[in-house]
């Protein structure tokens, strides 16, 4: 079964999750982002929510915002869209994430520790939820695999215009069911770096 098969519902009994929906920020950070982003999203998000297609957000809206937030932090993450994260097949752990963030370097291969995975929708965002925690799950036993023990990993899902963000701790998975709107910028790009910086 594929990650995008997995519901709330059955992330929780197959994995022993607990699931609680309360706001995890301690603040709001915020991160200012370059004048090439703002400009072009301001042309590219209205497109993109004509057009409506997940692939059209990705590539419109999100894939450039996680570019900037790269280079933002000096490229100190490495982030991979659309590629195969498959973990556990006995599981059902297996599939492709539409983005992931890394704490390596690395732009050829995913490297550990994987720290942030980004699932895009186009409709509700709770029905994304099942399918990033499931990818949340993948993360933590991919880092386990590779000798890095990261206590908790975040994932968010997006329309590229709202924005909702989980974080996976042990067997509590905590959903800030907050929806965030794109704008302002500088607010979801601190928040990712809110979420960087939490895994030091």
């Amino acid at each position: 079964m594929p990650y995008s098969s997995f519901t709330i519902a059955q992330v929780k009994r197959q994995f022993q999750i607990e699931v609680v929906t309360e706001p995890f920020f301690r603040d709001l950070p915020t991160l200012t982002p370059g004048e090439w982003l703002t400009t072009l999203l301001a042309k590219s998000a209205p497109l993109a929510v004509t057009l409506g297609t997940e692939k059209v957000r990705s590539e419109l809206i999100i894939a450039p915002l996680l570019f900037e937030f790269r280079e933002l932090l000096d490229r100190q993450v490495s982030f991979f869209s659309g590629t195969d994260f498959s973990i556990d097949l006995e599981s059902g752990l297996n599939g492709v994430c539409d983005f992931l963030l890394t704490r390596s370097t690395s732009e050829v291969s995913i490297e550990a520790p994987a720290i942030i995975i980004i699932e895009a929708k186009k409709g509700e965002l709770n029905a994304g939820w099942g399918q990033c925690a499931a990818e949340m799950i993948a993360a933590v036993k991919f880092n386990q695999a590779n000798g890095q023990e990261i206590p908790t990993i975040y994932g968010s899902v997006t329309t590229g215009t709202m924005w909702q963000f989980l974080k996976l701790t042990g067997q509590i998975l905590t959903i800030d069911v907050t929806e965030y709107p794109l704008d302002p910028i500088d607010r979801i790009l601190g928040i990712l770096k809110w979420m960087v910086s939490e895994v030091d």
